[in-house]
């Protein structure tokens, strides 16, 4: 029971609906005032007083959307205050407007609330209107308006009408509120997932660098060895110097892919590593001076996932910079051996030179090493051998968990 102003333009309708108490004000006055009209052309003219009684049924519905509960009973009492005092002569329209009081508190009321108290104005004013001699008995098929039937009916209706729009406001309430709830978590998800891959390019670039670089600075004392000591072999400087220069680039080409990815997400800057790479880092460690050997079993095709590839390349670059960094120019035996499910990757060294110096770093490596292989439901263990060397094995799951994302 709501007022529709389809009459005005549109910007009036909007500056309307932003008043919502000065739209109340002028719907429920202009009903008051329609309300009255209805009783002044009796005969004899009827008091002042009484029409005003009369219009004053409709005035608690102001309160209607913040006290819907008071303004029924207000309604209520006032029509039977009316009815008591009959100002008016002859019969007048039964407690119809009553029915703008039950619409408004099944709306803006619980039903446990609004039921009885619809039920009581209904018993209410039928008691009111037999007292006073209004009530005429049901006649069937009739519709006159003081009868306790079409009471009934009409109460019953503006309940329902009052009660069904209750439902629409709850349920597009609660649609706004989850509406409100899948914007926030799909923010956080989104956060989370650009902090994720930021991570995650954040491990790539430490790999990538570590391991260039790792190789550079052993590649160097090699060539500063060469020229200090005498007497001095132009040639062997000369091939070193140019490792050094090859190994930068390399390393130069991974760091624009990664700022790349970072920047811009040009994913087609250079290609992802994989397991068909590894040759690429045997050439690097071996460049160092490392005599690396490499066992590979893969099956055929290549079938692992691609991110499982990518972690299983990051582990195996990030265990020969260790090997570089902390032990130098030795042995280095590698292991791949996979199936459709599981990937294993071994990585052995000697114990390095008498007198070796190693590089410093920050440790981030192993921790690296570990986030990658958990993020495949996998396991690391890294530790020293009983001849002064190291050993680290590392299993990956291709049936990696639905929450693992990326390569690690």
């Amino acid at each position: 029971m709501s007022a529709q102003v389809n009459v005005l333009p549109r910007a009036a309708q909007r500056w309307l609906a932003d008043r919502p108490r000065l739209t109340d004000a002028l719907w429920v006055g202009g009903l008051t005032l329609v309300d009255m009209t209805t009783v002044l052309d009796r005969t004899p003219r009827p008091p002042a007083w009484g029409v005003a009684l009369w219009g004053a049924q409709t005035v608690p519905l102001l309160w209607r959307r913040t006290r819907p509960r008071t303004v029924l009973l207000a309604m209520t009492a006032l029509y039977v205050l009316f009815q008591a005092l009959d100002p008016i002569p002859g019969k007048v329209p039964g407690p119809f407007l009553l029915m703008l009081g039950v619409y408004a508190v099944a709306r803006h009321a619980p039903a446990s609330a609004s039921v009885p108290l619809t039920v009581c104005g209904l018993a209410t004013t039928a008691v009111t209107d037999a007292l006073t001699g209004n009530w005429q008995p049901p006649r069937p098929g009739s519709l006159e308006p003081i009868t306790v039937t079409t009471f009934v009916f009409f109460f019953a209706l503006a309940w329902l009408l009052g009660y069904g729009r209750r439902r629409i406001d709850a349920d597009a309430e609660r649609l706004g509120e989850l509406n409100r709830r899948l914007t926030a978590e799909q923010e956080i998800n989104a956060r989370q997932a650009v902090l994720t891959e930021r991570a995650r390019i954040a491990r790539d670039l430490h790999d990538v660098v570590a391991h260039h670089v790792s190789a550079i600075a052993l590649q160097a004392r090699a060539a500063e060895d060469v020229l200090t000591s005498g007497p001095p072999d132009a040639g062997e400087a000369a091939k070193g110097v140019g490792l050094i220069a090859r190994t930068a680039d390399t390393a130069l080409t991974e760091m624009r892919r990664l700022l790349g990815l970072l920047s811009f997400g040009e994913r087609d800057l250079a290609p992802e590593p994989s397991l068909d790479h590894i040759d690429l880092l045997v050439g690097v460690a071996a460049s160092a001076g490392c005599r690396v050997t490499c066992v590979s079993e893969v099956p055929a095709g290549n079938a692992l996932p691609a991110g499982l590839q990518v972690s299983a390349y990051r582990v195996v670059q990030e265990a020969l910079t260790n090997v570089v960094k902390h032990a130098g120019p030795v042995g280095v035996r590698i292991a791949v051996r996979g199936d459709g499910a599981r990937l294993t990757i071994e990585v052995e060294n000697d114990a390095p030179a008498p007198g070796h110096r190693p590089v410093p770093g920050a440790g981030r490596g192993l921790v690296g090493m570990r986030e990658r292989v958990a993020a495949f439901d996998g396991e690391l263990c890294a530790g020293p051998r009983p001849d002064g060397g190291w050993c680290l094995r590392a299993a990956l799951s291709a049936r990696r968990p639905a929450s693992a994302r990326g390569d690690g």
